[in-house]
């Protein structure tokens, strides 16, 4: 056993996982409490996109493109640490000249690169689009596979001594946290990141700023592509060798699990005026809901409860910005240190927070 302080993560997703590793690699004595195995849950019903450049195009709402750029470079070193490969084949926009126009455009407003592609270009560079589409590609998009990243994360983790238990944390005071499992744990800090999950709201109370999103993605096991990943108005498609897949629906405050086929149908038709093959292609739906805050940016650091932290609310962008938000975890809980993003993340700037419980 670790010498360091001894922390309990609770919640095995992206972010659970990647602040686990890091607290771990820097000396803390880490338990991971999920009641799931990985892979279950919003992080394993993803498409893993690290993609500063279209995800500040596209989403205006969450988009600043110096933060989610600097979260996507901490991946590099992350990844070839845990020996997980990362897709960095970029990723373009098609559609009509004139919106294509607009895409090139507002990348270059971000900062990003930007690369405009001819429709002979766009097909010989993604074979499977439909013919006549123009493009803008940019590199600075990376992607990787959740499920690969998830793995890899675990194992990781596990050898650097992180200890698992397959149950949910339903209470900590004094030091002492309960699992739904009849075992008590000590601990000197509990870590939530439990994604959209308010249930431990009786602890932190600024979970009750968290907003859930359902989304829906759709696999294509039959269907492989090549190329980079591809965006279109409605939807993203990511090829690959074992089937592409079809992303995502946002539906804000819906916290359900369910399967609706008319947002499917309303993706796959999306998705098929990109790929036309997606038309004669049986498709497989999921589910997932992520938390947001108000004003889109993740909660971060102590809540008012002495001993809790947070590393939720990463809306859209879990899988992106879990090595930042690791960083910033990390450095607050085990050495004091306020880093650049400290105050953006607080949780105490949602409210006038009473003062911290003892």
């Amino acid at each position: 056993m670790k010498a360091g302080p001894r922390v309990l993560v609770a919640g095995g997703g992206a972010l659970g996982r990647v602040c686990a590793l890091a607290l771990a690699r820097a000396g803390a004595d880490v338990i991971l409490a999920d009641p799931n195995p990985p892979g279950v849950g919003a992080s394993g019903v993803a498409a893993g996109m690290l993609a500063p450049a279209f995800e500040s195009l596209f989403d205006a709402e969450g988009g600043d493109p110096p933060l989610l750029t600097r979260a996507r470079d901490l991946w590099a070193p992350l990844a070839a640490s845990i020996g997980l490969s990362l897709d960095r084949r970029g990723a373009m926009a098609v559609g009509s000249g004139e919106q294509v126009d607009l895409w090139e455009r507002g990348l270059r407003s971000t900062g990003a690169t930007a690369e405009r592609l001819a429709a002979a270009s766009v097909t010989d560079r993604s074979p499977g689009v439909a013919a006549g589409l123009e493009a803008v590609w940019t590199g600075e998009d990376w992607r990787l596979d959740p499920h690969e990243a998830l793995a890899a994360l675990t194992a990781a983790a596990g050898e650097r001594g992180v200890r698992e238990r397959r149950a949910s944390v339903e209470g900590f005071d004094g030091g002492r946290a309960s699992l739904s499992n009849g075992e008590t744990i000590d601990a000197d800090a509990l870590v939530i990141a439990t994604g959209h999950y308010r249930a431990l709201a009786d602890l932190a109370p600024e979970l009750s700023a968290l907003t859930p999103i359902k989304g829906h993605i759709l696999r294509a096991p039959g269907l492989a592509f090549g190329g980079p990943v591809v965006r279109a108005r409605g939807a993203y498609i990511c090829p690959s060798t074992a089937g592409a897949l079809i992303g995502a629906t946002m539906e804000e405050g819906r916290d359900d699990d369910t399967i609706e086929p008319g947002q499917a149908a309303t993706l796959c038709a999306a998705a098929t005026a990109v790929f036309p093959a997606f038309a004669d292609t049986p498709l497989i739906a999921a589910t997932g809901v992520r938390g947001a805050t108000p004003d889109r940016c993740p909660l971060v650091g102590l809540t008012r409860t002495h001993g809790v932290w947070l590393a939720v609310g990463a809306r859209r962008n879990g899988w992106l910005l879990a090595p930042l938000i690791a960083e910033a975890l990390t450095a607050s809980l085990l050495r004091g240190e306020e880093g650049p993003d400290a105050r953006r993340f607080d949780p105490a700037r949602l409210a006038a927070l009473s003062p911290r419980r003892a």
